[in-house]
């Protein structure tokens, strides 16, 4: 069986990040990603795929990118569910990094600064 996703698209906020209990580095961050397409209006419409990095990947993510940030995620995708406050089942469906590179735009600004 293969799971695999490779996407690249722009950060739409700064990455969050954040350690686990057991002092593990996680990083969230949702994709802005073009379809190949035009839509009836002529528009392109947009995707917006949430991301979840872990150790390293989310630590130099976070370092190096900010909002409007483009990326290039590999990785796999993940469903799981969980119970919310109110007693209702919530599905939740992401990407989960391997690898992250970074693709210009804002990252070449950041890292050029330093």
């Amino acid at each position: 069986m293969i799971n695999q996703v490779i996407l690249v698209g722009r950060l739409t906020k700064d990455p969050e990040l954040r350690y686990t209990a057991d002092g593990t580095a996680v990083a969230n961050v949702t994709l802005a990603v073009n379809r190949n397409f035009r839509n009836a209006n002529g528009m392109v419409d947009t995707d917006f795929v949430n991301c979840t990095l872990w150790r390293r990947v989310a630590e130099n993510t976070a370092n190096y990118c900010r909002k409007g940030s483009i990326i290039g995620v590999t990785g796999r995708i993940q469903t799981r569910n969980y119970e919310n406050q109110e007693g209702k089942r919530v599905y939740v469906t992401e990407v989960v990094a391997e690898s992250v590179r970074f693709m210009g735009g804002k990252t070449a600004e950041l890292l050029e600064s330093y």
